[in-house]
């Protein structure tokens, strides 16, 4: 065989995929178009093939025929030899329907990922928050789909899980503040009806234990209050914890999806100007000569690629709608239930004291329960410091304000400090009838030991 001669065809290289014939009819739409654009054909090129099925289209909607078959005939007619003009005239020359054969091209997604197509997701995942300016300066070029608003949405969600986990820790410190202040009202009501219980007198008996008892019953609207409220933080816990990382997730694919994508448009663009170039030169170039079957491989990963992007951009979309609507929704309805539970709350603890009188109490300080502990150690030293070694006495009060008139004192303290005596004594006075005022006792009744409480 003679490798040198002008009509020397080379031999097919498949590049270890496998060929399958087919034949498909397929009904134009209004514009005398099936959806497909054609590549290679005479003079560089032994076959025909799809380059691409464009969305929308008969030809897509059908779905037989991908990016990278090779077209053997158009009605009939065998398209081995002619150039891709000729066969698109072929194909718009009848009216209704096409009736195509096709060789169809059987390749694994994983064939035409080769270190190349690695590279560019590389690359594009570098350029995507670049803007034009620096990616020109670092000599990246930029291909379609930058700055992809999608992928923007990541920002977004970051900033509603911030609000979220902030919410959320807001409404424990609440709900935690709560528990703590039906603890205390709890213990009051208990200290209070140990008061109530010992105490001798009816009314202060029946006042402080029915004072106690509604400190009981808050502790009681405080327990069922919290407990309509803490689901509103499991609520909020499950959009922060499933709803957000699974969309962010989603968009992470996305992205990948994209940039693998991207990759493989680039990777079509490079072969595309590699062949013009030669073209150009009126040089051959093998890959082309042999059925460029590399080139179709990409064009079916690329074709694969973008169905995968197609799909989970949708995905995407569909999740980033329901979730703004959860989103709006969610929050106005906890924080209904949450201000609903406290309002009730506080309702009813307002109902538990409205019109209700329960002081002043006059309780007899003679015989009541507020009694200090005489085995106090501190209180003693105390009292024998200021006592004197003398007890007070009922009387003692009466003794002191008589002591103007008594013959003895006035001896005992001598003509030079009369006066000086006379004004302390008054000060005195005044200051003792204030007291009595405010307790409310009377001269006639300065004996009694009830008073107000």
């Amino acid at each position: 065989m003679d490798l040198y001669r002008d009509d020397f065809i080379p031999e097919e290289d498949k590049l270890g995929m496998t060929v399958t014939s087919g034949s498909v009819t397929i009904t134009k739409d209004e514009g005398n178009l099936i959806g497909i654009s054609i590549g290679g054909g005479a003079p560089m090129c032994p076959c025909l093939y799809i380059v691409q099925v464009f969305d929308n289209t008969p030809a897509a909607k059908d779905a037989t025929l991908e990016g990278g078959d090779e077209l053997v005939g158009i009605n009939g007619t065998n398209v081995k030899g002619k150039t891709k003009v000729e066969v698109a005239k072929m194909i718009q020359a009848t009216k209704t329907e096409v009736v195509i054969r096709y060789n169809k091209l059987h390749a694994e997604p994983k064939q035409g990922k080769s270190l190349d197509i690695v590279l560019k997701k590389v690359k594009h995942k570098m350029v995507e928050n670049m803007n034009s300016s620096t990616a020109d300066a670092l000599g990246l070029s930029r291909a379609i789909l930058c700055n992809d608003s999608l992928i923007k949405k990541l920002d977004e969600l970051q900033r509603t899980e911030n609000m979220y986990q902030g919410l959320v820790d807001h409404t424990r410190r609440v709900l935690m503040g709560y528990f703590d202040l039906v603890r205390v009202c709890k213990e009051l009501g208990e200290e209070f009806c140990k008061i109530g219980v010992r105490e001798p007198q009816k009314a202060a008996n029946e006042a402080f234990c029915e004072f106690g008892e509604y400190h009981r019953q808050m502790e009681k609207f405080g327990i069922t209050m919290l407990k309509k409220t803490k689901p509103i933080l499991s609520d909020l816990g499950t959009y922060l914890t499933k709803a957000i990382p699974d969309t962010k997730l989603t968009i992470k694919k996305y992205a990948d999806v994209k940039f693998e994508y991207l990759s493989y448009c680039l990777k079509v663009k490079e072969l595309d100007d590699e062949d013009h170039s030669y073209q150009a030169l009126q040089e051959p170039l093998y890959r082309v000569e042999t059925g460029n079957y590399e080139y179709r491989l990409v064009l079916r990963c690329r074709s694969d690629a973008r169905k995968r992007f197609a799909a989970i951009r949708s995905d995407v979309l569909v999740k980033l709608e329901l979730l703004d609507n959860k989103h709006v929704q969610d929050i106005v309805h906890q924080l209904r239930r949450l201000m609903s539970s406290l309002t009730n709350f506080h309702l009813d603890c307002h109902k538990l004291f409205d019109g209700v009188k329960l002081f002043p109490i006059e309780v007899d300080l003679a015989r009541t329960t507020f009694q200090y502990s005489q085995d106090s150690t501190e209180g003693q030293e105390f009292i024998d410091n200021v006592s004197d070694g003398e007890e007070a006495k009922p009387n003692d009060d009466e003794i002191i304000l008589k002591l103007d008139d008594n013959e003895a004192a006035s001896d005992l303290l001598g003509d030079d400090t009369h006066t000086e005596s006379t004004n302390l004594l008054a000060g005195l006075d005044t200051q003792v009838d204030n007291q009595m005022d405010l307790l409310g006792l009377q001269k006639d009744t300065q004996n009694s030991n009830l008073v107000d409480f």
